[in-house]
């Protein structure tokens, strides 16, 4: 799950996931692309809209997107088309790029709709995230279990 803080959708989008999928079985984790809240918790309000839906997320901390990523998994979720051609950018080969989707498209197939930020909102702007993030991570989720070796 790829943003650009690494504080607000994508923790949100990891700790959602993370609760839909065995533990043991996937590891989800989340990025940014950007380099300034590398350590850092998410975002407070983040932090709120999980607790509020049952999760937490507050143990999170940023980290930024890496070459290695592409290597460590086989999915790449990213928030919006900017942190698309970011990651895109960073990609060696055509198998590293077809990993890479925009994580809306899970519920808007091609459309290439992207997560608002909310940083700059109110904390109903991170409400809807986690509601777009919450139905989108439920497909994916179907998809794996479904697709995962029994």
């Amino acid at each position: 799950m790829v943003c650009l803080g690494n504080i607000c959708r994508s923790p949100l989008a990891e700790g959602i996931l993370r609760s839909k999928l065995p533990a043991t079985a996937y590891i989800v984790d989340s990025a940014g692309t950007g380099h300034w809240h590398v350590g850092n918790p998410p975002d407070a309000r983040s932090v709120k809209i999980a607790r509020e839906r049952g999760l937490d997320i507050s143990n999170l901390r940023g980290r930024q997107f890496s070459k290695k990523d592409f290597a460590d998994f086989d999915h790449i979720y990213v928030m919006d088309s900017q942190n698309y051609r970011d990651v895109i950018d960073l990609a060696s080969d055509e198998t590293e790029r077809a990993k890479v989707q925009l994580i809306l498209n899970e519920i808007f197939p091609n459309e290439n709709v992207d997560v608002p930020d909310p940083y700059y909102g109110l904390q109903d702007g991170f409400e809807k995230v986690f509601d777009m993030l919450d139905t989108a991570s439920q497909t994916i989720a179907e998809k794996l279990l479904k697709n995962s070796p029994k």
